[in-house]
């Protein structure tokens, strides 16, 4: 197999990660290239790369401005900025894998798609769910009828009060207008899942969802007026307070995410000044967020098939859950093991899935190594047969959100 050249675009902690294929596997992979705008970001993926001077830029607009010089582009920018690059990229002849969401609106998706297709290019958006040995043994146990036909799933993601806190209250992703809303910034995955899981079309959806708890309105009459965790005298007794999650993480050996978004200098010092200074520092009850901690998902596919899908905020975190109803099983499945129920034998086999590592080889339950063993083998071989999330798929997911979030603000059901 040759080995496949790509640009980073947005060195933050997802193109590090995917970068970090490279680094297991020079062999196959290499980068080659990189834009992003902050030096710390930029300055370390260069070294970990042996970048060439030539080919470090802080606007990915420099290097589509050049001739092409590798043979795909990792986009991972923030999701507001994803279509400018990835249409310009695709022009210029790179295969992308672009972190999902594809785009926060669907004409931004259907743009993307077309610029993928009218260049001859191939694409892999980052739903890693697909990838883990997890789901593809769960697909392997349905296609082989051990349930009979698929008549309904529940999925539930159990976000995590501190995940919550981190991303979506006081983090990248908390407001709508800046990023994107909660279902399609967090959500999109377990959506694709489900599609890919259920293997038929998503007729309609309905959906029901609130901010109901990250709101000044429930801010503890114990904190007073604080507007920071470190000035604030209920800071001890809050289960949201940013000095009980980063320096708890920080003491206990953790130097990367999450802890690693706050600053570049993962130090006691450095950490407590981003809290004194920064955003994750914030009381979560007077953040400039607005996107849902908690939101249901009901859909109808064909053949009189239905799924059900919950994501909430107040859950410990870890693993999805999910139940899986035939006509001659059951599936239940926590992320890692899978128990199957045959209804004819009343037998119940366990199929462990476990995949451990703090490396990419571990990101997402294995799901990040996954994706990017597979984007770098497809570009090798120029064959897309071993994509599981291309444009086509992908579109079709990011609608069925899109339906599903029209249905929660306009409280009604949307046929797709």
């Amino acid at each position: 197999m040759k080995s496949v050249s790509y640009i980073v675009v947005g060195a933050g902690s997802r193109g590090t990660g995917y970068a970090g294929y490279a680094l297991q596997h020079p062999e196959q992979a290499e980068v080659v290239g990189v834009a992003e705008p902050r030096e710390p970001a930029r300055h370390r993926l260069v070294t970990d790369h042996d970048i060439a001077p030539d080919n470090v830029y802080t606007d990915w607009r420099e290097i589509a401005a050049r001739p092409k010089f590798a043979d795909a582009a990792v986009i991972t920018t923030q999701d507001a900025m994803h279509v400018e690059p990835a249409i310009a990229l695709a022009e210029k002849g790179y295969h992308l894998l672009l972190e999902k969401p594809m785009a926060p609106t669907a004409d931004g998706c259907r743009r993307i798609v077309e610029a993928v297709k009218a260049n001859g290019v191939m694409l892999a958006v980052g739903h890693v769910m697909l990838y883990t040995q997890y789901t593809q043994a769960l697909k392997r146990v349905l296609d082989a009828g051990r349930i009979g036909d698929i008549v309904s799933i529940q999925h539930l993601e159990p976000v995590g009060y501190w995940h919550q806190a981190h991303s979506f209250v006081r983090g990248n992703w908390r407001n709508e207008a800046e990023s994107s809303f909660m279902l399609l910034a967090k959500s999109c995955h377990d959506i694709d899942w489900i599609r890919y899981i259920m293997g038929q079309k998503c007729l309609s959806v309905s959906s029901f969802g609130a901010l109901k708890h990250f709101r000044k309105e429930e801010k503890p009459a114990e904190a007073g007026d604080a507007m920071r965790c470190l000035d604030c005298d209920h800071e001890p007794f809050c289960a949201y307070s940013a000095k009980k999650l980063y320096m708890g993480a920080l003491h206990q050996g953790h130097t990367g995410w999450p802890v690693n978004v706050l600053t570049f200098d993962v130090t006691e010092e450095g950490v407590m000044d981003a809290l004194r200074n920064g955003p994750y520092g914030r009381c979560v009850y007077e953040c400039d967020n607005d996107v849902v901690d908690n939101q249901v998902v009901n859909m109808s596919f064909a053949g009189g098939r239905t799924a059900a899908f919950t994501m909430t905020a107040f859950a410990k975190g870890g693993h999805r859950r999910t139940c899986i109803f035939g006509t001659q099983g059951e599936i239940y499945g926590d992320g890692v093991k899978i128990w199957v129920t045959d209804f004819l034998t009343d037998h119940t086999e366990v199929i462990d899935t476990q995949a451990s590592g703090a490396s990419i080889q571990g990101g997402h339950g294995g799901g990040d190594y996954g994706l990017m063993s597979a984007f770098v083998h497809a570009v090798a071989k120029n064959d897309p047969s071993g994509l599981l999330s291309g444009p086509d798929e992908t579109l079709e997911s990011h609608l069925m959100v899109f339906a599903a979030e029209q249905a929660r603000k306009e409280n009604r059901v949307v046929n797709l």
